[in-house]
């Protein structure tokens, strides 16, 4: 891979690492240790009906190639862990992927899918919500029709939908409470 001066950014790694040290720790700075094997990229099942190269996407983070925040491979990991659990140097591969979501959600850049399932978690408490189906499931397995959750106490939905916004949440997916719908988001150019 050749590249040229304007399609790296060499603090991006470093981002990378800042962003995710307060969660995750030294994880963060685990994908300086990936030597590029491709065990993840083999180890991925969305790679395998997807474009998704987890190693490539780690390469060019590692890179400074910080235009994988605009792209869609970003969101096409599904965050099974598979790639966590075999890589043989112990990169933490699927936290450093949130990490970077996180920072092209900061961007304004999100999947609309991902989008579209914080509106539901916004409105119902859940990414899938409990619906007629869901519920004859539930009760032919033994379980009561409706989760113990915000679908059993809408009270807890409010507190759901005031943590999205203490933690601006909405703003950076565009979800506005009056509609209750997406708003189009404002996208950040990256840095040159």
């Amino acid at each position: 891979m050749v590249l040229k001066s304007s399609e790296f950014n060499p603090d991006f790694p470093k981002q990378i690492i800042e962003s995710g040290e307060w969660i995750f720790g030294d994880h963060a700075s685990s994908f300086q240790k990936c030597y590029q094997c491709g065990t993840c990229t083999g180890a991925c099942p969305s790679g395998r009906i997807t474009a998704l190269r987890t190693r490539k996407l780690i390469r060019s983070a590692l890179a400074g190639i910080d235009s994988i925040l605009s792209g869609d491979d970003l969101w096409m990991c599904t965050t099974c862990y598979e790639c966590y659990e075999k890589c043989p140097r112990e990169v933490k591969i699927t936290d450093i992927i949130k990490i970077i979501r996180n920072i092209a959600a900061e961007k304004g850049h999100i999947a609309e899918p991902h989008r579209k399932t914080s509106l539901l978690v916004f409105k119902t408490g859940h990414a899938v919500p409990v619906n007629d189906e869901i519920k004859k499931a539930r009760l032919a397995i033994g379980l009561t029709e409706i989760p113990p959750t915000t679908h059993k106490y809408p009270e807890a939905l409010e507190i759901v939908r005031d943590i999205m916004e203490d933690l601006n949440f909405c703003k950076k997916v565009g979800i506005c409470r009056e509609t209750m719908d997406l708003e189009p988001l404002n996208v950040q150019k990256s840095e040159e």
